[in-house]
């Protein structure tokens, strides 16, 4: 694991995991930034870096450890509920606030659409804004926006390294089957006219 601390106390390390190298950031008050795996270690440092310093050997609280842990064993393929993980969001609008909040709610294996999320946070027509607020998501897997979808199950966007393609890996991890067509027992099903 890398380790070092700034003035405004964010510190950060890399560690293992089944889909490669990721970052974690924290202060205090709760984690403050999850990096997916990049193409390179040295790549995924680098995202963690500009805003936050390397962590000494065995600085981390706790919480981290278990955060860290946790995300290993998801990447795995383990089910985890992330609900309990510490997260420091007080550099997010108090509308992105409302949406992690929502998307925290989103269990393993489930999925919603940028629509129905948008119902829920009680701003109907602010779809768009839900995908632009997940953009910029610190925490991905935690705050699990890789768990809506556009309209018709498409799979939407994903601004973590990788895209879609690890949007559909995240979901395919947690075992959700999707399809646009509907299943061939419903076809069966249908009257013939």
């Amino acid at each position: 694991m890398s380790r070092d601390t700034n003035e405004a106390g964010e510190r950060y390390l890399l560690f293992p995991t089944a889909f490669g190298t990721c970052g974690i950031a924290w202060r205090d008050g709760g984690l403050t930034r999850l990096q997916l795996p990049e193409r390179d270690v040295s790549a995924t440092e680098r995202r963690l870096a500009d805003r936050a310093t390397p962590a000494q050997a065995e600085e981390e609280p706790p919480w981290v450890q278990w955060a860290i842990v946790a995300l290993q064993r998801y990447f795995a393929g383990r089910a985890i509920d992330f609900s309990s993980i510490l997260i420091d969001l007080d550099r997010c609008s108090p509308f992105h606030q409302r949406i992690y909040a929502a998307l925290r709610e989103i269990g393993y294996g489930k999925t919603t659409t940028y629509g129905a999320l948008a119902a829920e946070v009680g701003s109907p027509d602010a779809a768009r804004a839900i995908g632009q607020a997940m953009g910029r998501n610190p925490v991905p897997i935690i705050i699990p926006c890789h768990r809506v979808l556009a309209s018709g199950g498409r799979t939407g966007g994903f601004s973590a390294p990788g895209g879609a393609t690890t949007k559909e890996r995240l979901l395919e991890l947690e075992g959700v089957r999707r399809s646009t067509t509907p299943p061939l027992l419903a076809l069966l099903e249908q009257p013939r006219s």
